[in-house]
């Protein structure tokens, strides 16, 4: 099992869940993060953090973003490892945590 970052992620890219990460298995594109399934230990610290509710065991991905869990394994390596909180990129596709 492996937690995924699923599309709520996308301009949003909140980065507490890749700080609380034991195992660096976060990554940064450049409007999202990515979960390494190889590096991922199924350790749940990341999902209270996610504002957005982006992250989910790969076993509990709802099904409108199935096609995350494939796309996490195939991308998560082509880019750099992050471990630190930035600001949130809070682009136009990003889901507001706090709207009513």
């Amino acid at each position: 099992m492996a937690y995924v970052v699923t599309d709520n992620c996308i301009d949003c890219k909140y980065t507490s869940c890749a700080a609380v990460c034991p195992v660096e298995a976060f990554h940064e594109a450049e409007d999202r993060l990515y979960i390494n399934a190889d590096t991922c230990i199924d350790c749940n610290a990341c999902v209270p953090e996610c504002p957005v509710d982006a992250i989910f065991a790969d076993y509990e991905v709802p099904e409108q973003w199935q096609a995350c869990i494939e796309q996490n394994a195939s991308e998560a390596e082509k880019f750099p490892i992050i471990t630190e909180v930035k600001d949130a990129l809070k682009g136009p596709k990003c889901v507001d945590p706090n709207a009513a």
